[in-house]
């Protein structure tokens, strides 16, 4: 490390490195047209600005753009269509399928051997006596599982969910994790004896509560105590017959999901299944084409809620296979969508983006998660609808949101991150966002879970420190971007390749009448990133006066930063040896480079001190361009 940071003092204080990296910005060609010409330089006035305004610009808006897939039910008789039709309409299943027979009794028809692995960690804490959610222990004994408790997030879906029985079963032994299990069971059914509309009952939390009882039953009725045995049977089963009358009052369509999923497998686990299966594929497949684009990405953007989803239908799978039976085509297919786009957002060094609320989830877990879709895909590098744009090259990874935020409906830990970016090199985190308001409640304070979600928080360009999309409680947002502007290209640069990507939104036009434009391109080796952001008056004619702006670059974990003395660039040391360099262009519009404190939430849910660097100042009113490098030097 001395030696990087010696390398850093030279870097950051040699002139040479300085006239060096301006001269390369200086040369930054934009291409007006595919094989065609290039403008003079990146660094372009208004009029050059809106002449590299390409014809072939796709228009994105969220909601409209976001198109529903459009999935059917499985194909069935007209009878099995009658029976779905009357069980939807309450007619009990033992009428349905055994009209003269008394009712069959709870139990269950199949154990479930689902290929999703949990947090072993996680589990050996259950087993010593605490909960462990994102990096807080709780201890069991101590533990509200009352509907009146005032639990934060992330505790109430690992509580009420009963995630904590997949972490549990990959701790140890069945012998030795069911006193754990049972202890738990019996301490919730105790404090919830009936249904109600308090956290506990949110459709979502039912959803995975049941589905996870369903799956890991062994580790809730392997226990010699015949009663307590019965009474867990008897909650799966009234569980279900609540939620086939609620499902549809989710809150949003993943809560909808999972409880469609939940229905689905108790259908096939429960007696006299059939009518509650064949209800809950309809329902569950509809959803499933209401909640995800045509290119694979769920509405809300958020990269956690797409992997929800994945290991929803991951489960309701090993639900089938446990029965003998083959899932409905549309499930595979959905799987078949959902893990492209999750892989768009995953980094070089295997573990996932800071998007929408999402942290850094670890590689692992995101690695045992494809595993067990068995899908086996590349990721997808221009993913129009869902958003995100990713360029690869030599183990480097730049992953750039190019879309409007998602409504506010959909929306989950909703973020104002339009434009910005994120970018990775050989398995260190160069430029990430804070990321983590998903996390809240953990290690994450929630105090800070809308400042996680702000503008501010992401790599990108900010105007009077506000918000380019309104930030409010609960994850939702809004008013803000309505529209992005996207185009994506190939091109010569110097004796190389290069991938250009350009957005627009229009976050600040009803407040400031400006737009903001964004220009990336990164080299096929991945050693070079050139960067524009331009500030466009929306009409003819600016408007007087200066506005304060801020270009915000937050610096992944262990770079060490030093600026050079002309305050105009700065050397990052990575932990590995390798030195990069940034340099900003000298404008006419102003802007000094400053290094500010920062934070980044890892893959456990933990706050990591990190750093900043920070292009401010005034600009006018009537528009400004600034340019950028980061180069790897050497």
């Amino acid at each position: 490390m001395e030696q990087a940071t010696s390398g850093l003092r030279d870097v950051a204080a040699s002139e040479a490195a300085a006239d060096s990296a301006v001269d390369s910005i200086g040369q930054m060609a934009i291409p007006l047209a595919e094989g065609g010409k290039e403008s003079d330089s990146l660094i372009m006035g208004q009029s050059a600005a809106a002449a590299a305004h390409s014809e072939k610009r796709e228009t994105l808006e969220p909601g409209r753009a976001l198109v529903i897939s459009d999935f059917a039910p499985p194909s069935t008789s007209a009878g099995e269509r009658l029976i779905r039709l009357a069980y939807r309409l309450g007619v009990p299943a033992s009428t349905l399928t055994s009209p003269f027979s008394k009712p069959a009794k709870p139990r269950l028809l199949a154990t479930v051997e689902s290929p999703l692995q949990g947090d072993r960690a996680a589990g050996v804490a259950l087993r010593a006596g605490h909960f462990l959610i994102h990096g807080v222990k709780a201890p069991i004994t101590q533990m509200d599982f009352a509907p009146i408790a005032r639990l934060t997030p992330p505790f109430e879906r690992v509580v009420h969910g009963f995630s904590w029985l997949r972490d549990l079963g990959s701790s140890a032994p069945r012998e030795q994790c069911t006193a754990t299990a049972e202890r738990i069971m019996t301490a919730w059914l105790d404090a919830n004896p009936k249904p109600g509309k308090s956290t506990p009952w949110h459709v979502e939390h039912v959803g995975h509560r049941l589905l996870n009882w369903l799956v890991h039953a062994p580790l809730l009725l392997s226990g010699k105590d015949s009663a307590r045995r019965i009474k867990t049977i008897e909650a799966i089963a009234s569980t279900a017959r609540w939620l086939d009358r609620n499902v549809t009052s989710a809150a949003d369509r993943v809560g909808e999901v999972a409880g469609w999923s939940a229905i689905v497998a108790a259908g096939l686990l429960l007696p006299e299944g059939r009518p509650r299966q064949l209800f809950g594929e309809a329902g569950l497949i509809r959803a499933l084409g209401e909640l995800v684009a045509d290119d694979g990405g769920v509405l809300s953007r958020s990269p956690l809620a797409q992997m929800d989803v994945i290991g929803l239908l991951v489960d309701v799978s090993a639900c089938y296979h446990a029965r003998d039976l083959d899932p409905p085509e549309a499930l595979a297919t959905m799987l078949d969508l959902l893990v492209p786009p999750l892989l768009t957002v995953v980094h070089s060094d295997g573990g996932l983006g800071s998007w929408q609320g999402a942290g850094a989830v670890r590689p692992d877990r995101i690695a045992a998660l494809i595993d067990a879709s068995t899908v086996r895909t590349r990721p997808l590098k221009n993913v129009r609808q869902w958003g995100y744009q990713r360029v690869a090259g030599n183990k480097t990874t730049l992953v750039f949101d190019a879309a409007p935020p998602p409504l506010s409906r959909n929306a989950r830990s909703g973020c104002a991150s339009t434009l910005a970016f994120e970018l990775c090199s050989k398995g260190q985190r160069v430029i990430v966002n804070c990321g983590g308001a998903a996390f809240a409640g953990g290690q994450v304070p929630a105090r800070i879970e809308q400042g996680l979600r702000a503008t501010a928080a992401h790599s990108t360009l900010t105007l009077d420190d506000a918000n380019s999309t309104a930030v409010h409680i609960n994850g939702k947002l809004g008013a803000g971007v309505s529209e992005v502007e996207v185009d994506r290209r190939a091109m010569k640069l110097g004796q190389g390749q290069a991938t250009r990507l350009e957005a627009s939104h229009d976050g600040y036009v009803a407040r400031y009448g400006l737009i903001h434009r964004r220009v990336l391109m990164m080299r096929e080796d991945g050693s070079e990133l050139r960067g524009e952001d331009v500030l466009v008056p929306e009409g003819k004619k600016g408007k007087r006066g200066k506005i304060g702006f801020a270009i915000r670059f937050h610096i992944g974990p262990g770079i060490e930063l030093g600026l050079s003395e002309d305050r105009k660039g700065a050397g990052l040391a990575l932990p590995d040896g390798t030195l990069w360099h940034f340099r900003m262009a000298a404008t006419d519009a102003g802007g000094e480079l400053s290094i500010e404190e920062s934070m980044w939430v890892d893959g456990n849910g933990r706050p990591q001190p990190i750093q900043q660097l920070v292009i401010q100042g005034m600009t006018s009113r009537g528009g400004g361009n600034f340019s950028w490098l980061l180069k790897k030097m050497g």
